[in-house]
């Protein structure tokens, strides 16, 4: 549709009438004979276009339901354009519906001015006339003719005139359909309330605020009572009342299903009802809920005693099913074959095992199983059914109630024989009467199995007590053996021990001398010396001096396997005694570039401990670190560890380091790492095994850290109490 948007609204002028009165009257015929509205606009137009020169027309009518006006039909327009025209009659400022309630037709013309108010039309920007469909004496007519001719003249009186016969008989046609759906509402609704009153269960029909509209007499008993009744009627239909009116909240967004327990005013019985609501819509604008309800309270009594017997039945059901079950897992897991026969000696019921030996195995291919293996199976399970059934029958030619003794049955896939204790037992009712046999197979392959076994271990056992005396017997003189051998080796050990002991002494007398009188020419005592000869002597002190190093180490490592090495307790302070070794290897210290520093912890306390050894300790650790570290720097650091109750001095160097594979044997005695730079350095290899043996006699250890070409960690710990303590 186009929008108009420069066109003028002016009254149209009235033309002169030029078509006969035959033609007219062919019209007449034509609406008079057409029921439909639609029909009579389409005559109406092809009329126009006929004798009123009209090339294109809309006609569109008001719908008395929606109060807008909708387009009917069209000449020379697209139904689509006519079909989408709608107009809401309540915009009264709208040009169309002015034109609509005026008694003259509108012309629209294009003049070039916008309007305040631009509109769309299914004519489109083209300019047209409005002329009001009906009578002048009415308010507003039933629709509107839109026309378009050739020209942009007035309005013709036998225009008007087919426009106001169009008017009146659309309006014949609506008052006649009025009057028809009157009378088929009112046969609707007399047939609907003789439906509604034909049902006993409460039917009504409520607006949105709850009320009342409609009601068959089953409701009016529930939720109606007049002044006659009696009080307790009125507060029962009073109570009705408001608990209907509460489930009704829930219905007005969909269809519900619930159930409202309401009160006979009659009896003053409680009734169950299944209340079934749907909203509808009663009239334009407006919702009401059509409520059915059902009187469940019969059948909900019969429900509950039904699911009340079902769920007794349910519980008997299931405790018979789980006796069954306990019964079948104590067979199932039995691993013994288990039989049930009845009185007649036929089997009732056998747990897997005994199935293995009674039944023949199922066939993939459904045949019986008859020929080949299937026949020797079959014969099999025969034999031990047979040999089975003769069994049983000494216990029923007896009056026992138990039977003991052993028969032999055949394995039916293998045909090996399988010797069995078979224990049977009857079962008698209350009344006495014998209801069943059970019997229970033991398989006694087994039993003889281990009792030929348990022979054979026996005559092993046996064999084997003769082999263990024998081997105890020449175990015995092993011992003494060994014994002997090490009372010799203990012998050899102290010989050996009394031996360095008594060579060292011996070695120190005349060590000592040369010591002594080296040192006397060093001095120039016996005269003086020329350089060359200082040298020498210099290098026979030298020498002297780590002769009598190796000698005392050899003495330590003596007294200390022999356990002659005395431990002198007393009360010390490590950080003199760290001040005393630095003084020590003071001289050894300048004769290196290496940076010693010392970091004591300032809550050192002191320890009872061997002074001597404490301070050998340290001193050899020390004197490593300076030996083995070319360049780079030596630590010593003092820590107390409370929570552990120990003292640590750990000696850090920067040095060589030691090898992985060293590290567990570089305490041995004699031994050293094996790199070049440590065979220059010389040394017996006896230090570390000293000092480790000296930490352990002041009830301490030794700890070490080390990586090759990184250097080393040595850290002594000392108990801060001594043991004695």
């Amino acid at each position: 549709m186009g929008s108009v948007a420069r066109l003028d609204v002016l009254p149209s002028s009235r033309g002169s009438g030029t078509i006969g009165a035959r033609v007219k009257l062919s019209l007449v015929d034509v609406l008079l004979a057409e029921p439909e509205v639609r029909l009579c606009a389409v005559e109406t137009l092809r009329w126009l276009a006929r004798h009123a020169g009209i090339e294109r027309a809309v006609c569109a009518v008001v719908d008395p339901e929606s109060g807008r006006l909708t387009g009917l039909t069209g000449l020379g327009v697209p139904s689509a354009v006519v079909e989408a025209f709608s107009l809401d009659l309540s915009d009264r400022t709208h040009p169309l519906v002015v034109a609509m309630a005026g008694s003259e037709p509108i012309a629209f013309h294009d003049s070039g001015q916008i309007l305040p108010r631009p509109f769309d039309t299914p004519l489109g920007k083209a300019s047209f006339h409005a002329v009001p469909l009906g009578s002048s004496q009415q308010e507003m007519g039933p629709g509107l003719l839109l026309l378009a001719g050739a020209g942009d003249g007035p309005v013709s009186d036998d225009v008007l005139w087919a426009a106001e016969l169009l008017g009146v008989r659309l309006a014949a046609l609506g008052y006649r359909r009025i009057q028809a759906d009157e009378r088929r509402h009112k046969r609707e609704r007399s047939l609907l309330l003789a439906v509604i009153h034909a049902v006993t269960d409460p039917i009504l029909l409520t607006d949105a605020d709850g009320r009342i509209l409609i009601a068959n007499a089953g409701a009016e008993t529930l939720l109606t009572a007049g002044e006659e009744k009696r009080e307790g009627w009125r507060r029962a239909v009073a109570l009705n009342n408001m608990l209907f009116s509460a489930s009704l909240f829930t219905a007005e967004s969909g269809p519900t299903r619930r159930e409202l327990l309401l009160v006979d005013p009659s009896e003053g019985k409680e009734l169950l009802f299944e209340v079934l609501s749907t909203p509808v819509a009663i009239r334009s604008g407006e919702n009401g809920i059509v409520s059915v309800l059902r009187n469940v309270t019969d059948l909900r009594r019969a429900t509950e005693e039904i699911e009340e017997n079902y769920r007794r039945l349910r519980l008997a059901e299931a405790a018979t099913r789980a006796e069954r079950d306990r019964l079948d897992l104590i067979l199932n897991s039995v691993l013994e074959p288990i039989l049930v026969t009845d009185p007649a000696g036929n089997i009732v019921r056998m747990n897997p095992p005994a199935e293995r030996m009674f039944t023949l195995p199922g066939r993939r291919d459904g045949r019986d199983g008859r020929d080949g293996r299937g026949s020797e199976i079959e014969r099999r399970v025969q034999a031990n059914d047979a040999v089975f059934t003769s069994f049983v029958s000494n216990l029923y030619a007896g009056q026992s109630l138990r039977w003991r003794g052993e028969l032999n049955l055949i394995d039916p896939k293998t045909g090996a024989t399988i010797p069995m204790e078979a224990i049977s037992g009857r079962l008698v009712s209350k009344h006495g009467e014998e209801t069943a046999v059970v019997t229970i197979l033991h398989d006694l392959t087994e039993a003889m199995e281990k009792a030929v076994l348990y022979e054979q271990v026996k005559r092993h056992s046996e064999e084997l007590r003769e082999k263990v005396r024998e081997a105890t017997a020449e175990l015995a003189g092993q011992n003494e053996l060994l014994r002997r051998q090490a009372l010799e080796l203990e012998q050899a050990s102290a010989l050996k021990s009394q031996f360095l002991a008594n060579v060292s002494h011996e070695l120190r007398t005349p060590l000592n001398a040369i010591m002594g009188y080296t040192h006397l020419m060093l001095e120039g005592v016996s005269g003086a010396v020329n350089p060359a000869q200082q040298d020498k002597l210099s290098r026979v002190d030298a020498n002297a001096r780590h002769l009598l190093a190796v000698i005392n180490d050899l003495l330590d490592i003596t007294r200390i396997e022999s356990g002659k090495m005395p431990v002198q307790a007393e009360r010390i302070l490590l950080s003199e005694l760290i001040d005393e070794v630095m003084t020590e290897v003071e001289p050894v210290i300048a004769g290196t570039r290496l940076a010693v520093t010392r970091d004591l912890s300032p809550d050192l306390p002191e320890i009872e401990t061997d002074r001597q050894k404490v301070k050998q300790i340290v001193l050899n650790l020390l004197s490593n670190a300076l030996k083995f570290t070319p360049k780079g720097s030596v630590a010593i650091r003092l820590e107390h560890h409370e929570l552990v109750g120990e003292i640590s001095i750990a000696v850090t160097d920067t040095g060589i380091g030691i090898a992985e594979e060293n590290l567990k044997t570089i305490f041995e005695a004699f031994e050293q790492a094996n790199s070049s730079y440590a065979r220059r350095q010389g040394g017996t290899g006896l230090g570390l095994t000293i000092c480790r043996r000296l930490a352990s006699l002041l009830d301490g250890r030794i700890a070490l850290a080390s990586r090759l070409g990184e250097g080393s960690t040595f850290t002594l710990f000392l108990p801060a109490k001594s043991r004695t303590a």
